[in-house]
C-alpha cells in the first residue's frame, strides 16, 4: 500500500446499510493492511478548529517561564505543559524536537476516577484557551466514539462493544509545537519513530509533509490528510486486544528540508484511551491455529504505566 485510504464518516452515519457497511469493510481492510485512515465527515467544523489553532500559537508564543509555570511536576506529563525535548521515542535517547500541551477528561458522575486523573490545569493569561480545548476534545471524543463502533463491527462484536469502556476514559488531546530548527541536528527529529501507546489516534494537522507511515514492506510514505480530514491510526492497546488483526503502524514526523527550517509546525493529537481496569486480553475471535494468542493478559492502565516508563515520562 502505497497511499492512505479516506473513508467518510457520513456513509457509517447514514441510513442506508449499503454505505455503513461499504464503510465498516473500508476501514477494517485499511487498519489490517497499513493502520491508517484519512477520515472525512468528522464532527469538528471550521470555526472551531480555526480558534484552536489561534489559541495554542498564542500559547506556544507566550514567553517559556510563563509556560514553564504550567509543567506539572509527579504526574509524567498527564496534563498542562511539557518543555521542549523531554520527551523521547522508546528507545531512544535524543528527545524530540517539539513542545506541548496535554487536555485529560472532562470526567462525568464518577468520583473514583476524578480522583485518579490529574486534574486539568488552567491557562490564566488565555481566558479562551481551556474553553476552546474542551470543546475540540468532545468533538473528537465523539468522532472516536463512532470509528471504535465501525471497528467493533468489522471484529463480529456487539456495536456499542467499546461505548462503555471510552466513556470517562483516559484520553488525551495534545497541542504540538515543533518550533524552527536553528541548528543541524545531530540525531533528534520532530518525532521519532514510534507507535502509539492508544486504542486509535485521530490526529488534525496532518496536510502537508512530515508525517510518514511505515508500511509491511519497511517502506515510508508520506501520510498527507485533506484539509477537511483527520488521519486516524491504530494505537497499541487496540493491536494487541485484536492479536496485532488490526496493525498499530510505526509513525514518524521528519524534520522538513533546510529552507524550510525557520518554520514552525503544528499537529494536534487526540489519543482515545479506555478507562484503565479495561481488559486489553486478547480477543478470543482473533486466535485461531493460524494466529495463535501473542500477548500476555494485562489492563489499559498497566499497559499504559510500563509505556509511560519507557518514554521517560515516568521514573520507575
Amino acid at each position: 500500500m502505497k497511499t492512505i485510504p479516506s473513508v467518510d464518516l457520513n456513509d457509517f452515519l447514514s441510513n442506508n446499510p449499503t454505505k455503513k457497511q461499504q464503510f465498516v469493510d473500508d476501514i477494517g481492510k485499511a487498519y489490517e493492511e497499513i493502520g491508517f485512515v484519512a477520515l472525512k465527515g468528522h464532527f469538528l467544523d471550521d470555526k472551531l478548529v480555526e480558534k484552536l489553532y489561534a489559541e495554542i500559537k498564542n500559547f506556544f508564543d507566550l514567553p517559556l517561564e510563563i509556560k514553564q509555570k504550567y509543567e506539572i511536576p509527579g504526574i509524567g506529563g498527564q496534563r498542562g505543559y511539557v518543555s521542549f525535548g523531554k520527551e523521547s521515542a522508546k528507545g531512544k535517547k535524543e528527545g524530540d524536537l517539539k513542545e506541548f500541551w496535554h487536555f485529560g477528561q472532562y470526567v462525568e458522575n464518577n468520583p473514583k476516577l476524578e480522583v485518579e486523573y490529574p486534574k486539568n490545569v488552567m491557562v490564566e493569561e488565555l481566558p479562551e484557551f481551556n474553553k476552546v480545548g474542551k470543546e475540540t476534545y468532545k468533538m473528537l471524543e465523539k468522532t472516536a466514539k463512532y470509528v471504535l463502533r465501525a471497528l467493533a463491527l468489522h471484529l463480529n462484536l456487539e456495536e456499542t462493544y467499546f461505548d462503555n469502556y471510552i466513556h470517562n476514559g483516559n484520553s488525551i488531546l495534545r497541542p504540538i509545537h515543533y518550533p524552527p530548527i536553528t541548528q543541524e541536528p545531530k540525531e533528534a527529529v520532530r518525532a521519532a519513530a514510534h507507535g502509539d501507546i492508544n486504542l486509535i489516534t485521530l490526529l488534525m494537522g496532518a496536510q502537508g509533509k512530515g508525517l510518514q507511515v511505515q508500511n509491511h514492506k519497511g517502506e515510508w510514505i508520506d501520510a498527507i490528510a485533506q484539509p477537511d480530514e483527520l488521519m486516524i491510526n491504530v494505537g497499541d492497546m487496540l493491536s494487541r486486544h485484536t492479536n496485532n488483526k488490526l496493525k498499530s503502524t510505526i509513525h514518524r514526523v521528519v524534520n522538513p528540508p533546510k529552507e524550510l527550517w525557520g518554520t514552525s509546525r503544528y499537529s494536534i493529537p487526540f489519543f482515545m484511551h479506555p478507562i484503565s481496569d479495561m481488559n486489553l486480553n486478547v480477543l478470543e475471535s482473533c486466535v485461531d491455529s493460524h494466529n495463535p494468542k501473542l500477548y500476555d493478559d494485562i489492563t489499559a492502565g498497566e499497559f499504559l504505566t510500563e509505556r509511560l516508563i519507557e518514554l521517560g515520562l515516568i521514573k520507575k
